[in-house]
């Protein structure tokens, strides 16, 4: 039987703790998950306490050594680092270890080139490599320099670094035009979603802590899950009846992730902004990962730069199987195992009390003539009781107050 791993890229990974580092083991721990996620096998793991990095090799000469020593009798492929290296920081390490190294932030957009499926997530991680890679070919020129001596070919010529660096930048502003244009179509498709009557449910949460599972339960369809770092890319909106004929819309999103690249922040923005304009968010927090208020952190930190603090928000404590003593620290909260039989009726109610909060009361007398537009009144409004008293039917639930114009057709 073949050894899965033998096929793998050999990878150690490398970390700085500076003094002002936060989360260091965590962030640490998130890189080999990173790592294993982009299919390594991570063999070591190094760190080092500095009060800054080294402007030329990022770690310090000791460490330099102990790390050379290691990629001779393991066999290393790659070195991974924990932090974003500069263009010089990157080609220095690569020249004294010989062998290949990335960063977190190039580590991450080879995951997103992976898991993007929709034409504009391609779009958009092709964008932020692009960005990335731009002003790292700053120090090629001399090797990529295809000036020559000779008859034709005096003067300052075009090096090929400028060549490659107008190429990339000409590929940057064709990209964006496309994405401009997806993104038109997007927010067309946004708007009738904001001007619709339907409820808009927002799926949100650290990576890999189950949005798509919690999609998968509350919507009786398939959509891609695993326990691997961002195995949802492209925002998803499916449509859910959660009581009667009441129906809304439930949109899962990327996972959120501490440090995440500026280029992706900049080039996943409208895909991050399907749930700017949501009546509700579903947080959903990994109960199990020790590291699970950390990462509540982040989502919040994220939350607030996006302006999407003052949304109505249920927090879903997930995979409580595995952590059954957990204590809830956000409110309001609800605690399941998304898997186990009950939750998706747990979860409908709780959506169902969250809505009747946001929404507006409302009693009203209908004629029975008039019954019949009940019917479509169950769409929009939470319906709770039907009295009757002499052929006059009285209807009482929740309505949005945008849609209360609908109770005056029902007036006898």
């Amino acid at each position: 039987m073949i050894d899965v791993k033998e096929n793998q890229e050999r990878v150690v990974l490398v970390g700085v703790a500076l003094q002002n580092t936060e989360n260091f083991d965590m962030s640490m721990q998130e890189l080999a998950s990173l790592a294993k996620t982009a299919g390594a096998n991570v063999l070591e793991s190094f760190s080092q306490k500095r009060e800054k990095v080294d402007s030329k090799t990022f770690i310090g000469s000791g460490k330099l050594e102990e790390l050379k020593a290691i990629i001779d009798s393991q066999e290393v492929d790659t070195v991974i680092v924990n932090n974003r290296l500069t263009a010089r920081q990157n080609t220095n390490l690569e020249a004294e270890l010989g062998i290949k190294v990335i960063d977190r932030m190039q580590l991450i957009l080879d995951i997103f080139a992976m898991r993007a499926r929709s034409h504009e997530g391609k779009l958009q991680v092709h964008l932020a490599q692009l960005k990335y890679m731009l002003p790292r070919l700053v120090g090629q020129g001399v090797m990529l320099s295809r000036q020559a001596g000779g008859i034709g070919s005096r003067g300052p010529g075009e090096s090929q670094l400028e060549l490659n660096r107008r190429s990339i930048r000409n590929q940057i502003t064709d990209i964006e035009k496309q994405i401009a244009l997806v993104e038109k179509n997007r927010q067309t498709l946004r708007n009738k979603r904001v001007d619709s009557d339907t409820f808009k449910i927002g799926l949100i949460g650290y990576t890999n802590a189950g949005k798509s599972t919690i999609m998968n339960v509350l919507t009786d369809k398939s959509q891609y899950e695993a326990d691997e770092l961002f195995a949802t890319l492209d925002a998803t909106t499916k449509q859910i009846y959660l009581q009667n004929q009441f129906q809304a819309t439930l949109t899962d999103t990327v996972g959120f992730i501490q440090d995440l690249p500026t280029e992706l922040v900049a080039a996943f923005k409208s895909t991050l902004e399907e749930s700017r304009h949501v009546d509700l968010l579903l947080h959903v927090i990994d109960a199990s990962d020790p590291n699970h208020l950390e990462h509540e952190k982040v989502v919040l930190d994220i939350l607030k730069e996006l302006d999407m603090l003052d949304i109505p928000r249920l927090s879903i404590y997930n995979k409580m199987d595995l952590s059954p003593n957990l204590k809830a620290t956000a409110f309001p909260n609800v605690r399941i195992s998304a898997k186990s039989k009950d939750s998706a009726a747990l979860l409908r109610r709780l959506i169902i009390d969250c809505i009747r909060d946001i929404y507006q009361p409302f009693s009203v007398k209908v004629s029975q003539d008039k019954i019949y537009k009940l019917y479509d009144l169950n769409k929009v409004a939470l319906l709770d009781t039907y009295t009757f008293d002499q052929e006059i039917e009285e209807v009482s639930g929740y309505i949005a107050s945008k849609n209360k114009w609908r109770l005056e057709e029902l007036y006898d």
